[in-house]
Order: C-alpha cells, then sequence, then structure tokens
C-alpha cells in the first residue's frame, strides 16, 4: 500500500460508498464524504471521516489527494419516464460539475479522480460478442446516461488530474445489490426465469468492486475506461439457476415472457431482458485478481452465513409476487 491519503467520496451512504469508506478508513486514509443527509452521514461514520454538505465549504488550501464519485440516483428506482430520465441524468452531472468546480480552485489539485459508470455505456446487446474497455458506446438512454458522466468527469484531465472511469456490472452483495431483489422470490419458491434466460448479465461481487476502486486508487499512472466485472459473465437463466441451488430450491418451470416486461416496465426492461457480456481486459492485463471469480464462488461466500435456506419458509398466499 502506498502513503496514506486524504480521499472525498460522494454517495458515501451508499451501498457501495460507505463499504468503501469503511475500507479506506480501515487502511488508514483520511477521509472527506460528501452527504446530503448529514445526519445520516454521522451515523454511519461518527468523527471517523469528515462530513460536508456543499463542497464549497471546503477552503482552497484543502490538500485532496483523490476523489471517488459515486453519486447517482439508482437507475432501477423507477420507470424511465422523461422526468426520471432527468432525475438520474441530474443527480450524476450536477455533482461531478459541483467537483469539477472544486478542483478547478483548489491550490493543491487531486491526482486521481476514480468516477462510477456502468456497463449500460455498452447499450442493450443482444449478441454474445464479448465487449471490453476500446467497444463502442451502444445507443438507448443507458448509454447516453453513463456517456454524458464519463464525458462531464473527463474534464477535469484538463486541470492534471487523471480520471478512471469504472464500467461497472451488476454488484452482488449479500444486504444491498441487485442479490436480495433477485433472491427473494427464489426464496418463497416463486423464483423464474425473465424472457429467453440467455440475455448476458455482466456481474461483479462487491468485495471485487472495492478492492479494484482500492487498487485504481494506488496506481500512479491508471487512467481511463476500466471495466469493473468480474471475467465469467453469466446467461439469466444460468445465474437463476445459481441462485435456486445456493438456496436449495427450485425455479418455477414457466419463464415471463419478454413481451409482458417490455409491455409492463418500458424501456426499463432493457436492465432485465437486455445484457452486455462485458470482460475486464484492461484489470485483468494489469494483474488484478478477482477473488471471486465465478458466479458459484461469489454466491457461496454471499450465501455462507445465510440461515433463511436451512429452514424452508411457508410463503404467506397474499404475498408471492414472481417479479425480482
Amino acid at each position: 500500500m502506498s502513503e496514506p491519503k486524504h480521499i472525498l467520496i460522494t454517495g458515501a451512504t451508499g451501498f457501495i460508498g460507505r463499504q468503501l469508506t469503511e475500507r479506506l478508513i480501515e487502511r488508514g486514509d483520511r477521509v472527506t464524504v460528501l452527504a446530503r443527509n448529514r445526519v445520516k452521514a454521522a451515523r454511519l461514520f461518527g468523527d471517523r471521516a469528515a462530513i460536508v454538505t456543499d463542497l464549497a465549504a471546503l477552503p482552497t488550501a484543502t490538500r485532496i489527494d483523490a476523489i471517488v464519485n459515486l453519486a447517482g440516483e439508482s437507475i432501477a428506482g423507477g420507470l424511465w419516464t422523461a422526468r426520471r430520465r432527468g432525475v438520474l441524468l441530474g443527480s450524476r452531472l450536477a455533482v461531478t460539475e459541483a467537483l469539477l468546480t472544486l478542483v478547478a480552485r483548489l491550490t493543491h489539485k487531486p491526482s486521481t479522480w476514480v468516477n462510477a459508470s456502468a456497463v449500460g455505456y455498452y447499450g442493450a446487446q443482444a449478441g454474445d460478442a464479448p465487449l471490453h474497455e476500446k467497444s463502442a458506446a451502444g445507443r438507448g438512454f443507458q448509454a447516453d446516461l453513463c456517456r454524458q458522466w464519463e464525458q462531464t468527469a473527463t474534464r477535469a484531465v484538463a486541470q492534471g488530474v487523471k480520471v478512471a472511469l469504472l464500467r461497472i456490472g451488476i454488484v452482488l452483495g449479500s444486504d444491498g445489490g441487485a442479490l436480495p431483489a433477485l433472491a427473494r422470490p427464489v426464496r418463497w419458491f416463486v423464483g423464474s426465469v425473465l424472457g429467453s434466460g440467455r440475455q448476458w448479465v455482466t456481474w461483479i461481487h462487491v468485495d471485487d468492486l472495492l478492492e479494484l476502486v482500492l487498487f485504481v486508487l494506488d496506481q500512479q499512472t491508471l487512467a481511463g475506461p476500466l471495466n469493473a466485472t468480474a471475467p465469467t459473465p453469466v446467461r439469466h437463466a444460468e445465474l437463476m439457476t445459481a441462485i435456486a441451488s445456493a438456496l436449495h430450491r427450485r425455479l418455477l418451470p414457466l419463464a415471463v415472457p419478454e413481451f409482458v416486461l417490455r409491455r409492463t416496465l418500458g424501456e426499463l426492461a432493457e436492465l432485465f431482458v437486455d445484457g452486455q457480456r462485458v470482460l475486464p481486459e484492461r484489470a485483468t492485463a494489469l494483474g488484478f485478481r478477482f477473488r471471486y471469480a465465478t458466479i458459484d464462488a461469489a454466491l457461496a461466500q454471499l450465501f455462507g452465513h445465510d440461515r433463511h435456506h436451512r429452514a424452508a419458509p411457508t410463503p404467506p398466499a397474499a404475498s408471492i409476487s414472481g417479479s425480482p
């Protein structure tokens, strides 16, 4: 590990941000978090991290060595109406613009900026061709959202900051991310495959994602796009079968038809019935080692301390739902 750093984190109270903040504190870094809710941030971190609600409050002489920008509303938090799209884009760009303003006035510029993005950058891909960091941006709302966010963050390069863009896959964790929603219907014996089941799911264990962020922070020259994904993407049916196996359950024999999801969810259905086969070529080439390289290894760890699968619950009839 390099010398301790002063790291500014946005989105620190979210699923990924709070765990990253804890790891940075544990390894001896000084952390400042930008939070909309000071009370929530104080409850999570106490006096172990400095908390600001406005970047303008940071003095110009503040020495910040690195920025990790994770702030943004959840893309799966609601239908992609025109209003919702504006919220999703605005929540990302507003914080990123504020960070650019901060960097411009700081006497000591941060050396590194790690910016969250997503594999949605590559758009909804129906084929089996693997995608890597040099693959072209896709089409559609997901791709436009990621592209605009990346372009905005990359403006920090003009201030002498190296910017790394993490294109993150579906994050699997036991207490957040996509896994609890995927596992819930399986636990209650109503889990099923969505659409054809052949769509690719590009995923990453939350611990590997956190280690990859730390890896990037400690690199002297690493910049540009970096796929934050496990090296073995799986098809959706394989993922659901693996979850069912880990929980000692069976999936329903009938899949939820693709046309039902598209009619119900509109373009949001892309998250469930389309996919991308994205590979972490740069991370692998740079020597990063994934602790959880396969879906079976990831689920074994995530469900390892799970007691719910040991006794089969009797689901109340009124609460059964086949949607994840």
